[in-house]
Formats: C-alpha cells, structure tokens, sequence
C-alpha cells in the first residue's frame, strides 16, 4: 500500500485536487482555481527569481491599480506589486543563506550610500510623522521598488546581455501601451481633452504616461546606433521609436515635453564638452538678468492667455501661461501649499506619503483654483522636490537633490571617459532617461508609483554597475570596453 503510494502520490494528488476543487465550484467557491498558478509562481520565485524580475520590468507598463478600479480603494498594482514583495522576499533569504551575495563595491558606492540614507532618513521620520500608518506604508512600498530593482537589479546586471534584456522588456511593455493608447484616442480625433484618460486603465492620467515615454525615448535612440543590431533589428528600433514618439507627441504632456528637451540640451553640452565654469557663468549672467528683469518677465508671463489646446503649437504656448490655465495655477498651488507645509515643520516634515492628506489647510484663497480640493483626491506635491520638503523637511530634500546630483556626476565621467561602444551607449540610454525625470521632477512626482520607480531605480542600478566595472578594472577605458563587448 505504502509503496502503491509513493509510485502513484501525484496522479493521486491531482484526482484529490480535482475532487476537493470541484465540490469548492459546487459550493461557489472557486478559489482553488487559482493554486496551479500560486504553485507556479512559487516555483519560479525559489528556482529563476531574475525571469520573474524581467517579467516584473516587462508588465509594469501594463499592470493595474486597484485603487483606479474602485477594488476597496487598495493603492496596489497588479500584478507587479505583490510580485516585487516576493521577490524582496526571496533576495533577503537568498542573502541569509548565503546563495547569493551583493558586491561590496556596489554597497559601499557613494550612490547605494544614499539610497540607503533615505530610506533611514524616511524610517527616521515615522515616529513624528501626521500619520505614522500611512508613513509605514510608504517606506514598504519604496523598500521593495528599491531592493528588487536596485538591489536585485544590480545582481542581475553583473551580465552584460541582461542590460539590454531589462530595458527591452521595459519597452516591449511600453510599446503595447502606446498601441492600445493611441487606436483608443484615434476614436476621438486625438482631440486634447481625451488624451487625459486613454490611457486608462495602464495609466492614471497623460502625465505620467508622458513621462515613462520620455524616460524609453533616449535609450530607442541608442539602439538604433548599436553595431551589435542588425540592419533589421535597427530597423524594428526605429518602428519603435516612431510609435513611442507618436504616443509621446499625442500624451499632451508638456512637463514630459520639457524634460526631453532638456536631456537633449544636456547631450548637447557633454557632447560638445563645454566646460563646467563657462555653464557657471551663463548660469549667473542668466540668473542676473532675470533678476534685474523679474517684474517684466512677470508681466509677459501674465500676458499669455494662451489654453491648453488641441494644437500642439498652441499646447506648447500654454506651457508658461500662469494667468489662466487650471492646471498651471493648481500645480503652484500645491508648490505653495508645500512650502507652508515644510515652514510648519521644517526638519522631520509631516511624515512620507502624507502630503495628499495634509496640504489641503495649507492652500491660500488666492492660489485655489477651479480643480483645487479639500478631499486628498488630486494627488501629491507634483515636484520631486517639494514633496520630501513637506514631508521630511530639510534633511529629505537635500538627500534627493544629493542622489540626484551624484548619479549625475558619476554618469557624465563615466559617460565622457569611455570611447564609442556598447557602455558608453548604456551609460548614455540610462542617464538621459533618468534626466528626463530629474528635470520632470521639478513639475510632476511618481516615484511611488511602480511605473516610473521600475525604470528609475533600475537605469540607477545600470550606472552604478558600469561605473563599478570601469573602477574594478584598473584599466583605461579602451581596455575596458574591449573586456566588455
């Protein structure tokens, strides 16, 4: 008997699952259902938990909110999110046990020094926060974007090919986005007013569907350069780029607008290598004029009554409208809401993630605007930067601007020191990527959202191991690129 039932435990296995499911069925209770999928989750989790990243990276473009659904009002994203705290999950066992290990250069790099002093800095301010609940949820959500794609990024890139393999799940993921986008909005003349919501359910509005956009364009413009590509594949790159580029034009995003604009001007000036004291100066001379000119520049700004519009030239006017356009007004609404908030309590702020809750007595009679609320329905601070002044005062402002500053500075030495190939061309896709949010962040922030956090955190992780693999070396940088290719 006992040994009929070791030969034959999975067909029996299967019939008693099959039995025990079907009486559940019966009974309107289908969820056994779901546990060949749970099992097979499981098992791709303990046995190939860098293809469940690569899944992760591809259907975050794709995954859905329960919160946008109405499901309970969970701000959960499916099926990322929950995927994201297993992973978490297994990177930590795995480095308990001993079955995997994260370099010590990667640790102890000036750019994982910060990443780890803002999430103790966000840890730190729990206790004194508004809402020390919402605050705990904050600081999980952002523990698990950054130990799955920063950690376990890093982990994964210690193979050249799983560079290019991460982003290209990105894009694939994009692409289909921008596909069902764009066939959603011809429905509607690509009119400007729909551009708000076609994008729905994959995205929340066009703004941050702008953003992602921007943040592929720079490495699809890289790609159609790489000398590993075929004529084809650079050919499937470019069919890419006019899709991404035709949903980017149609988002109506003008922060995404600007902020490509301006990591092309950045290109510009390491292409050109203009020296860092000459941008020093235009920047003093254009900030004394400005000075010397602020009530003029005031007044022609004033002047322009220019609407958000169906005409992308007219669109594009509307950018400095801050005399009547809604949504120009609001976002200074909430820059100036910030600000009070952030005199309020300047040193620990209002708590991580509080700010929608809180900012609504901070607005002033004269900066509310037709879609000002009092509900904590409209979201947060829209700037990467005022939103840690307000909620975790000086100290997590300045650690954001000094992450910032720091994976900048190490991607344009790393950026200018390497000859032409395949690690500069990734330095240069992942940095103009992440430029596009920094100059985003000033007009609009995402990063707790799995959307932009994906790529953020993961081209992050891309600049810190290139940086690494040239430090490690010891070697010139032809010498290193030869290695890599």
């Amino acid at each position: 008997m006992i040994a009929a039932l070791r030969s034959h435990w999975v067909p029996l296995l299967c019939g008693l699952f099959i039995v025990v499911n079907s009486w559940m069925m019966a009974m309107h209770k289908p969820w056994l259902n779901f546990l060949p999928v749970v099992l097979l989750v499981l098992w791709a989790l303990l046995t190939k938990p860098r293809d469940v990243l690569l899944f992760v990276v591809f259907a975050t473009p794709l995954s859905l909110n329960l919160e946008q659904l109405e499901l309970g009002g969970i701000g959960v994203a499916l099926p990322t999110e929950p995927l994201m705290v297993a992973l978490m999950g297994v990177l930590l066992l795995r480095l308990v046990t001993g079955e995997e290990r994260i370099d010590p250069g990667f640790l102890h790099h000036p750019v994982t020094r910060i990443v780890l002093l803002q999430l103790l800095w966000m840890a730190v301010c729990i206790a004194p926060s508004s809402m020390p609940l919402v605050s705990l949820k904050y600081l999980a959500a952002r523990l698990w974007f950054v130990c799955t794609m920063y950690f376990m990024a890093g982990l994964l890139f210690r193979r050249e090919a799983n560079f290019l393999r991460f982003l290209w799940c990105f894009v694939a993921g994009t692409a289909i986005v921008v596909v069902y986008t764009l066939v959603h909005h011809a429905q509607f003349g690509f009119a400007h007013d729909p551009a708000h919501w076609v994008m729905a359910p994959f995205f929340k509005d066009h703004t941050s569907y702008g953003a992602i956009l921007a943040l592929v364009i720079p490495f699809l413009v890289t790609a159609l350069g790489m000398e590993r590509y075929s004529a084809g594949q650079r050919f499937g790159a470019f069919l890419l780029l006019v899709l991404v580029s035709l949903g980017f034009v149609f988002s109506f995003t003008r922060a995404a607008w600007v902020s490509l604009a301006a990591a092309v001007a950045v290109f510009v000036v390491m292409r050109l290598r203009i020296p860092a004291w000459l941008l020093g100066v235009v920047a003093v001379v254009g900030g004394s004029l400005y000075l010397l000119n602020q009530d003029a520049i005031t007044r022609a700004l004033e002047r322009n009554q220019q609407e958000s519009s169906d005409d992308l030239a007219q669109h594009v006017t509307s950018i400095s409208n801050v005399s009547s356009d809604a949504s120009n007004l609001e976002r200074i609404n909430r820059w100036n809401s910030a600000l009070r908030m952030f005199e309020d309590r300047p040193f620990f702020g209002w708590g991580p993630g509080t700010y929608m809750f809180q900012y609504a007595p901070f607005q002033a009679a004269a900066d509310r605007t037709i879609i000002s609320t009092n509900f904590g329905a409209g979201g947060n601070a829209h700037s990467e930067y005022l939103g840690p002044l307000a909620e975790q005062g000086v100290p997590g402002a300045l650690i954001v601007v000094l992450l910032f500053g720091t994976v900048t500075t190490v991607a344009v030495r790393l950026w200018s020191r390497l000859p032409p190939g395949l690690d500069r061309q990734l330095t240069g896709a992942a940095f103009f990527g992440l430029m596009t949010y920094y100059v985003h962040g000033v007009l609009n922030n995402y990063l707790d959202l799995d959307k932009a956090s994906v790529p953020f955190w993961g081209f992050t992780a891309m600049i810190v191991v290139l940086d690494l693999k040239y430090r490690k070396s010891g070697q010139e940088p032809q010498a290193l690129s030869r290695e890599l290719a």
